[in-house]
């Protein structure tokens, strides 16, 4: 497995249509398509991660395979802490020890940031991740129903790893 980091508008695009294909199969049913939509277009779209790439410090990685790509990560160093804003793997690839492979080099990133806690948030209805999380040692912190506008919440837990 590679980590290839993110960085050419042509690694973003690609980037932004496998979360096209990983959002529409695995959040339609828990979110909705019309919620699932929106999401891409305001957090996944090539717009959006070429702007957090430029200007917002974010880190973006595609798991590859034999020049595959089967998931992405998207890092953010914030408020002491590394954001792990997306941890996303494909469902042809799931249950194959990538989430575990893509969350050792999420913490050895951390590790070189000089960072000794990993947060993140998680959709409340998202319970296989949830219990993905609680196996790699996350634990809750809190909760968050924030307004992400066209009349959609996120209603997440909060969750956190100390290193």
């Amino acid at each position: 497995m590679e980590f290839c980091p993110v960085i050419k508008p042509l690694e973003q695009q690609r980037l932004a249509d496998l979360a096209r294909e990983i959002w529409l199969e695995h959040f339609t049913p828990i979110i909705g398509r019309a919620q699932v939509e929106y999401m891409l277009a305001h957090y996944h779209s090539l717009a959006i991660i070429s702007e957090q790439i430029a200007a917002q410090d974010y880190a973006y990685y595609l798991l590859e395979e034999q020049g595959q790509a089967l998931g992405y990560v998207g890092v953010q160093p914030k408020d002491g802490a590394l954001f792990l804003s997306k941890l996303y793997i494909h469902r042809a690839a799931r249950g194959k020890g990538l989430g575990k492979q893509a969350m050792a080099f999420v913490k050895d990133f951390a590790k070189q940031c000089g960072l000794s806690e990993i947060k993140l948030t998680v959709n409340r209805d998202n319970h296989a991740s949830i219990a993905a999380y609680l196996k790699l040692g996350f634990v809750k912190t809190g909760e968050q129903c924030a307004d992400i506008g066209g009349g959609y919440v996120m209603d997440d837990w909060l969750m956190s790893l100390r290193l």
